[in-house]
């Protein structure tokens, strides 16, 4: 990586040119529906790997791998790179272009579906249409850290604050699961072609120790995401809806439950994360 762009027979070639020229040989057009957008602005990755404090000793995961600008700068700074990409017309153009580079490893497929070797940190730039899944997939991960350029509106949601527009249920797993940074802007001006609004960089890392107990992570998980489908309810309500269609339990004996339950008279909205945590505990006893 040189400058603004890559350096071929001499020539410094901005990572637009090289996008088009890549994409034109092939006789490929970037996908809307898959999201495709690729980081033309090489600044980006110094700074991702940074943040990532890369090492010679790690194995990254590289999501949604692209045309591999992204995944050619991080091998120069770890040990390995796991690049993986849905799209097999990419999976195509990245064997190619990675064919140089014997410490990628380049992946097809789904990355909730695929087998993948062990990896310890995470530098992507992933579709945004699976952030959600993917945060909560990282989440049952043990990763050192994960880097990611996320969309600007979702990356604030991580860090929502109780009772705000915003507040819901990736805010209070974010902060059961994870410690969260968001860092630097990175304008839609730097993606070919341009998505819709722009993003930023995004570290998170994963708590040594979680700032409340909670007896089942699955169920915790469960009742957050349930409860937050309806954010204005009380929770004596979404107790009560938890209980029968999620428990199975009778009409009677969940109302009984959800007439002594703690918060039952609060919004959903108006719940701490640590009030998840004792409402998951009351409720798996």
């Amino acid at each position: 990586m040189m400058g603004s762009g890559t350096r071929e027979t001499g020539v410094v070639v901005s990572l637009m040119e090289r996008s088009k020229s890549l994409l034109r040989s092939h006789r490929i057009s970037p996908k809307k529906a898959l999201g495709q957008s690729f980081m033309i602005e090489p600044s980006m990755f110094p700074l991702m790997a940074e943040y990532a404090s890369l090492n010679h000793s790690d194995t990254v995961l590289d999501i949604g791998a692209g045309l591999g600008f992204l995944t050619r700068f991080l091998a120069e700074k770890c040990r390995m790179v796991l690049a993986v990409e849905t799209d097999p017309e990419l999976v195509n153009i990245l064997c190619k272009e990675m064919s140089d580079v014997p410490n990628v490893k380049v992946i097809q497929g789904n990355v909730f579906k695929v087998g993948l070797p062990r990896f310890n940190k995470v530098v992507a730039i992933p579709p945004y249409h699976i952030s959600s899944q993917l945060l909560l997939w990282l989440f049952g991960k043990h990763v050192d850290v994960a880097v990611l350029i996320l969309q600007r509106e979702f990356a604030y949601r991580l860090k929502a604050s109780i009772g705000s527009d915003n507040y819901g249920w990736l805010a209070v797993l974010t902060h059961y699961f994870a410690e969260v940074e968001v860092l630097e802007d990175v304008p839609k001006s730097m993606f070919y072609p341009q998505p819709a609004i722009d993003s930023i960089i995004v570290c998170l890392k994963p708590r040594k120790s979680h700032p409340f107990t909670v007896k089942d992570e699955t169920a915790f998980r469960q009742i957050v995401q349930s409860f937050f489908t309806r954010r204005n309810r009380k929770v004596r309500n979404r107790v009560l809806s938890y209980l029968k269609d999620v428990c199975g339990l009778s009409k009677e004996v969940a109302r009984n439950i959800a007439e002594e339950i703690p918060f039952r008279d609060k919004r959903v909205r108006d719940l701490a994360p640590e009030d998840f945590g004792v409402l998951t505990n009351v409720l798996c006893k």
